[in-house]
């Protein structure tokens, strides 16, 4: 059985997703000031953060094969409930002054960040295979959503609790969390596809499929490159002397340009097919790192960070649809939970050496690596076509 091709399903997906993914924006902001209230030197100020990074990267694979066993709703169920207990523990590190416990609260906070990935498989599931693209596409225009709901709620709450700061803000998660799990319980998901057991030759036999592995490659390219760029742009951008408000508005129209396009996305997908748009997206990715190598004023950065928005939806929708359409029902777990981890481990390499190159070589030298990664990955997918 496959789940229901229900209206219903889908809207009870996007609602849940909508109102969960507002708590990451907030982490982006929460976990470098928390870290630098309660580390024990500056040092380890970013410790949270890559707890959290580390923890979506250990999660994705679990949580997939959770989801081909128990289904999807009770996995997101589980995912929500490691976001409620993390900003309740969030709360308890603030008010005992325990970075230990701060760390831990970001461990299951990236736990469940990476468990909400899969919503926009799950939107897939729910539809005929004709509208998956569009599904998926549309399922992400939440973190445009949360890009603007999640700062104002930070902003709200971050001091409103028994007068620590930022004990709020976690708080707040907490209940974003709770409420998140409403539409959830209302859900009615068919069960996950009946498959065999995979042992680990099983598993690398799914992965070595051409088309499966170009979908998982692309996924992985284009959110390692938007890492990559996106990482380090207000250092960038300060060490050249621009403002902190400016760098502030570059990210802010780079998280439009990466989601508001996903409400038409899916249709050019549908018409297109996945794999042009993908290369598309791939293209744009490329331009984009070719004008931030090519100067270091601020238009440059609002352009290359506007660009590269653009292009991490192309890609990163394309070769989402490319996966659903290429793995089977009973293969899909499987597939899935190694796209995930792929594309987390990439994304986590990426930040780390990013903010070594920007701050030793420099802006410059960074943009011109993406560059020649972007020539690569556009080279293997005008060599190795793939049907999409």
């Amino acid at each position: 059985m496959t789940a229901p091709r229900s209206t219903t399903a889908y809207l009870g997906l996007l609602t849940a997703n909508t109102i969960l993914a507002s708590a990451m924006p907030m982490l982006i902001i929460l976990g470098g000031l928390a870290g630098l209230m309660l580390a024990p030197s500056p040092f380890l100020a970013t410790m949270p953060p890559a707890v959290q990074t580390l923890a979506g990267l250990i999660a994705a694979g679990p949580f997939s094969l959770l989801m081909g066993r128990v289904g999807r709703r009770a996995g997101f169920l589980v995912g929500a409930g490691c976001a409620a207990l993390g900003g309740v523990v969030g709360v308890w590190a603030l008010m005992t002054g325990s970075f230990a416990l701060l760390c831990a609260a970001h461990l299951m906070l990236g736990a469940a960040l990476a468990c909400y990935q899969y919503f926009r498989f799950a939107a897939a599931e729910v539809v005929p295979p004709r509208w998956q693209p569009v599904a998926i596409s549309l399922m992400l225009t939440s973190g445009l959503v949360a890009a603007f709901a999640g700062p104002q709620i930070f902003i709200w709450t971050r001091d409103g609790l028994f007068d620590v700061p930022l004990a709020g803000a976690y708080a707040a998660i907490s209940v974003i969390s709770l409420v998140g799990l409403l539409p959830l319980l209302a859900l009615r998901l068919g069960p996950p596809p009946m498959s065999q057991p995979l042992g680990r030759i099983a598993a690398l036999a799914i992965l070595r499929r051409p088309d499966v592995l170009s979908a998982v490659a692309l996924g992985a390219v284009a959110q390692g490159t938007m890492v990559f760029l996106m990482a380090p742009t207000p250092l960038a951008m300060i060490g050249q002397g621009l403002s902190e408000a400016m760098a502030g508005d570059v990210i802010r129209w780079h998280v439009v340009a990466m989601f508001a396009p996903s409400f038409i996305t899916g249709f050019v997908i549908q018409r297109l097919g996945a794999r042009p748009v993908a290369g598309a997206g791939l293209a744009l990715l490329l331009v984009s790192a070719g004008v931030a190598a090519s100067g270091l004023t601020g238009a440059h950065f609002y352009g290359s960070l506007v660009l590269l928005g653009l292009g991490w939806n192309f890609g990163f929708i394309g070769a989402t649809s490319m996966l659903a359409a290429a793995a089977p029902p009973e293969d899909r777990a499987v597939a899935q939970g190694a796209n995930d981890t792929v594309i987390a481990l990439a994304a986590t390499v990426c930040a780390f050496a990013s903010g070594a190159i920007v701050t030793g070589p420099g802006w410059t030298v960074l943009a011109l690596i993406a560059v020649a990664i972007l020539l690569g990955a556009l080279a293997l997918l005008w060599r190795r076509p793939v049907p999409a």
